[in-house]
């Protein structure tokens, strides 16, 4: 992964490093002194918009016009660092007073850009935190606070309709670069490349199973029902069901060249589907993706790929 020390806030917090950095006023002398970035939990935003940050009892200030990269311009909305008390935020030390420091979580903010947009391609996998859902998508921390788009559509190849079926504020996940606008230093993201091919979900069952599965579509035709995050399955019509219903479905059968699973729901069960992603979700392991091939090989109704090179 193409981040280097530029990590998601909240995942440097704990580290020894960044332990020791906060341990007393020497630790932050020298963090300032090296330009090294430091993670601490932000208490409070003032009146004037700044945040201020605990410092094992020293007084830490992040004034407004440091508090984001484009924050000034408006580009970065004010309540994208209000959201941020309580939680942790990087920073670099910029100043020193009698009661404690000047912070700059703006400064990190630039420095993590210039290395992301000089080191990452498309395909590169990254580790983000979920920041804020809407209907059409995820928005993530891609490192120090530097925020990116997971669209809809490219957060699985099963059909779902509202990002928190798979996502929570606070998650930790991988995804893949999808686009980058170095102009603009923007970076699109996408991640149902790596919870794996058609066959790859579909290779975990066959026909005469039962298994669990959530309903996430119910058309005249009948019944989408996930599988796993990648896979769904459709069954006969059947009355009484909802997308996130929980199901038992038995597998008639698995159909590759059309790529098609064939179900008939047994039971409606007494609980909601599960939806949040897994580690075990993740069948691409790998640090880059090249291109990703959707449907299988001998599917002779659709091709489903996507090309990162």
């Amino acid at each position: 992964m193409p981040q280097g020390k530029y990590l998601p806030e909240g995942m440097l917090l704990e580290t020894e490093r960044n332990r020791r950095t906060l341990a007393d006023r020497e630790g932050l002398r020298q963090a300032m002194k090296e330009g090294t970035i430091v993670e601490a939990l932000a208490s409070s935003s003032g009146a004037d918009r700044g945040l201020m940050v605990d410092l094992n009892g020293l007084e830490g200030i992040i004034p407004r016009e440091e508090t984001a990269v484009g924050i000034v311009s408006g580009r970065t909305r004010e309540v994208a660092v209000m959201t941020r008390v309580g939680r942790p935020v990087c920073f670099k030390v910029i100043g020193e007073s009698e009661h404690g420091f000047t912070l700059s979580r703006r400064a990190a903010q630039r420095e993590a850009t210039e290395y992301l947009m000089h080191h990452l391609c498309p395909g590169d996998i990254m580790r983000c935190s979920v920041t804020r859902l809407e209907r059409f998508g995820a928005f993530v921390d891609m490192g120090c606070g530097l925020p990116s788009l997971i669209g809809l559509e490219n957060i699985s190849a099963s059909r779902i309709h509202h990002p928190r079926e798979r996502f929570y504020p606070g998650q930790y996940i991988r995804a893949a670069v999808s686009e980058i606008d170095r102009d603009d230093a923007r970076v699109t993201l996408t991640h149902k490349e790596l919870l794996g091919t058609w066959e790859q979900n579909a290779s975990r069952f066959e026909p005469g199973q039962t298994i669990v599965g959530v309903v996430r579509g119910v058309e005249e035709y009948g019944i989408f029902v996930e599988l796993t995050p990648n896979l769904t399955g459709l069954a006969e019509p059947r009355e009484g069901l909802s997308p996130g219903d929980c199901v038992s479905v038995f597998i008639k059968s698995i159909l590759p060249d059309r790529m098609k699973i064939k179900l008939t729901v047994i039971d409606k069960l007494a609980r909601r589907g599960p939806g949040y992603i897994s580690d075990a979700d993740y069948l691409f392991e790998g640090d880059r993706i090249g291109r990703w091939q959707y449907s299988p090989t001998c599917c002779k109704v659709k091709s489903i790929y996507t090309d990162f090179i």
